[in-house]
């Protein structure tokens, strides 16, 4: 008899030989009484409560993604949670590009108010979920893209849609940042006090700019340990794990792992020196 594996279980048959532990899958209840799904990826070991990673995905994304990030933080000794954010995934994404088109869609669902107050609703019950497991020594929210975004808004930036998340992590890390436009306005960093670490790519543009514009952000921020890495070559998809992206993927794990393992030891600590990865600090 012959027996054909789906993709989906050949990945978790082949996680089980090489010891490294599954995923696990859940759902937790919101605020409005939503469903929120999570990708649950736990230390291989812990003998205390681990330090949290909660992560954002993209307009249209799903809590399928970022495993590559996961996984190694995971193995870093952190419980890295990938949030699905329903009203901005791929059904979301997909009707506004119908809609308006491409370029507009996108931009229609990344200035979307609502979607982003859902998406706070899916931090808190993330949070609270691992909160009822354990309280995390530190917690940190990681997000790309309209992810990013959402961070930026969740660490107290200023902007155009009039949205307020809670905060309250102890550090951020944002992927693909926005600058300045659709969202947020000129100076809109400046009220941000956490910690904040920002990626972007020589090839990652965006609705408003090229990478440049991404690093507007940075230079927005006012003192404290905030680092910015741009990787050359790196795309914006690259740092999903989509497309050539083996690059991406092992800078953004180094410098996600340096940056935020130095900030639990009490310092800021020192970039890595990587190979095709410029870093600034402050």
């Amino acid at each position: 008899m012959k027996v054909i594996l789906r993709p989906g279980v050949m990945l978790m048959a082949m996680l089980a030989c090489s010891g490294t532990p599954a995923a696990e899958s859940t759902q937790v209840q919101r605020a409005d009484g939503a469903m929120t799904p999570l990708l649950v990826y736990e230390p291989a070991s812990a003998k205390a409560c681990p330090p949290l990673l909660l992560i954002s995905h993209g307009a249209g994304g799903s809590e399928q993604g970022y495993a590559y990030l996961a996984r190694a933080m995971s193995e870093d000794g952190w419980r890295a949670i990938v949030m699905g954010h329903r009203e901005s995934g791929n059904a979301s994404l997909r009707a506004d590009v119908r809609q308006h088109g491409l370029k507009e869609g996108i931009g229609v669902l990344v200035t979307d108010a609502h979607a982003y107050r859902a998406r706070f609703m899916d931090i808190d019950a993330a949070t609270q979920w691992a909160e009822k497991r354990c309280h995390a020594p530190y917690r940190a929210l990681l997000g790309h893209s309209m992810g990013a975004i959402t961070v930026m808004l969740e660490a107290g930036a200023t902007n155009r849609l009039g949205v307020q998340g809670k905060g309250g992590f102890d550090a951020y890390v944002a992927l693909s940042p926005e600058g300045p436009g659709r969202v947020f306005p000129a100076g809109a960093w400046a009220p941000i006090h956490a910690p904040m670490l920002l990626l972007t790519g020589t090839r990652d543009g965006g609705l408003d700019g090229d990478y440049r514009w991404r690093t507007q952000a940075f230079d927005g921020l006012g003192p404290g340990c905030h680092w910015l890495g741009v990787i050359d070559g790196s795309s914006h998809l690259n740092f999903a794990g989509v497309g050539l992206s083996g690059k991406t993927e092992t800078a953004t794990v180094s410098l996600v792992r340096s940056y935020l393992d130095g900030l639990r030891g009490g310092h800021c600590g020192e970039p890595p020196h990587l190979a095709g990865v410029e870093v600034r600090n402050k």
